[in-house]
C-alpha cells in the first residue's frame, strides 16, 4: 500500500507551526516554536499571544 505523504510520519513535515487565529480575535501559539516563527517571542503577560503554556516559570514572558 502506498502512503499519500511517500510515507513519512506527520512528524516529519516541513510546515512550522503557526499562530491560530480564533474567530473572537485573539491570538493563539500552541506552542513557542510557532511564538518564534512569527517574531512575537518572547510574549508578555497582557499582549496577544501570551499563554500561561508558554511560560514555564510563570514569571509573565513566555518563550524567553
Amino acid at each position: 500500500m502506498t502512503e499519500k505523504n511517500g510515507g513519512r510520519h506527520c512528524h516529519g513535515s516541513n510546515t512550522k507551526p503557526q499562530a491560530v487565529r480564533r474567530s473572537n480575535g485573539t491570538i493563539y501559539y500552541p506552542n513557542c516554536t510557532a511564538a518564534r516563527s512569527t517574531g512575537a517571542a518572547p510574549v508578555r503577560r497582557g499582549q496577544p499571544g501570551y499563554g500561561t503554556h508558554l511560560d514555564r516559570d510563570r514569571d509573565g514572558i513566555g518563550c524567553e
